[in-house]
């Protein structure tokens, strides 16, 4: 039995009792006869409590927990830190606020321990990156910034999780870090998912599953963040205003945004320069298979593919296509927009 459900049963039960006896007080005002009067009002409150109990029992203390457990530590010490002064604060003008005269003297201190609380751990959790930075400037700058605030952040672009590449770069370890994932970032990949463009679309969804995948892998933590800057309105922009205020690395392979970010002084954890560094290199003279694909821009050429992707054109490969040989590196190109090979049928190599 779910919550949910449990709590609607006690909330029809609890509601049918006080309609029951609100009946039951009621019956002489509202001329009806005490039977008739406390079964109407029981029904109502039967029907009340299971239909209205959830949205004020189990769904705000559900919401109230998936807060708390996205919540960065950092900030979720610093808002308790925040209540707790606030609170202190608010003690401390008990005394003279309770020698008023009535009401004030019975109004006042228990308004003021509230309103301390609550700008308390507003103002401490709102600011709360700015406390630890300062913080971590007396102990000793950006590395003891890092220790106090346990870990290196990793924010995550809409474009990775559509790549879906940094499932698997989670899961190997490699990261060393807490991936961050904005909310923003989360509505723009809905957004995608939701497209009247059928490819877009396709793209939104496979974003979706990989977000799912990256959830659960259970070596590198992932977490959603409310955090976002509102006053700029693309979402590059609030990534790289995001990553520049937590002093965070922006993984992505979107090139544009990674010299966007870089310009910026952020730093970029590109999956594009990953891929292109654990690929094999293959170097003038060596044999490799290919098999030959389609025909390439210069007349005679054939183009093919390694498993990793790199593009491999066959100089007089034309002859070749939908057959797989062995063709001979001439030339090895390397880019942050990717890998090219240069090749010639092993066959002509031998000739010349």
């Amino acid at each position: 039995m779910s919550a949910d459900f449990a709590s609607r049963l006690i909330g029809m039960v609890v509601f049918a009792f006080f309609g029951a006896r609100f009946g039951l007080n009621s019956a002489e005002a509202i001329e009806l006869p005490p039977d008739a009067s406390w079964f109407l009002f029981a029904m109502i409150g039967a029907l009340f409590g299971l239909i209205m109990t959830p949205w004020f029992t189990v769904r705000p203390v559900s919401r109230l927990s998936k807060s708390i457990r996205e919540m960065p530590i950092e900030v979720l010490s610093m808002a308790l830190i925040g209540a707790l002064i606030g609170l202190s604060v608010a003690l401390l003008m008990a005394y003279p606020l309770s020698l008023l005269g009535e009401p004030l003297s019975n109004i006042l201190p228990p308004a003021a321990s509230i309103v301390g609380g609550y700008l308390g751990l507003t103002v401490f959790s709102v600011r709360a990156r700015e406390i630890w930075e300062l913080i971590g400037q007396q102990f000793g700058g950006k590395r003891a910034r890092t220790m106090l605030s346990g870990t290196r952040q990793l924010l995550i672009d809409t474009s990775v999780l559509i790549d879906g590449r940094i499932v698997e770069i989670a899961q190997s370890g490699f990261l060393g870090g807490i991936l961050l994932i904005p909310r923003f970032v989360l509505n723009e990949l809905h957004q995608v998912a939701d497209s009247s463009d059928a490819l877009r679309r396709n793209r939104g969804r496979r974003g979706l599953i990989k977000l799912n995948e990256l959830q659960r892998n259970n070596v590198t933590p992932v977490k959603i963040i409310e955090e976002d800057a509102e006053e700029i309105p693309e979402v590059d922009d609030k990534l790289v205003a995001l990553a520049l205020r937590m002093d965070a690395l922006l993984i992505t392979n979107d090139y544009p945004l990674a010299k966007l970010a870089e310009g910026q002084g952020v730093s970029v954890l590109n999956i594009n320069l990953l891929a292109n560094a654990v690929r094999a290199i293959h170097i003038p003279g060596e044999t490799i298979p290919i098999r030959v694909i389609a025909e390439g821009k210069d007349a005679g050429q054939g183009v093919g593919y390694l498993e990793d992707g790199t593009m491999v054109v066959v100089e007089n490969g034309r002859n070749y296509i939908d057959r797989t040989i062995r063709v001979t590196v001439t030339k090895f190109i390397n880019r942050e927009a990717g890998r090219m090979i240069f090749a010639v049928p092993e066959s002509d190599s031998r000739r010349n």
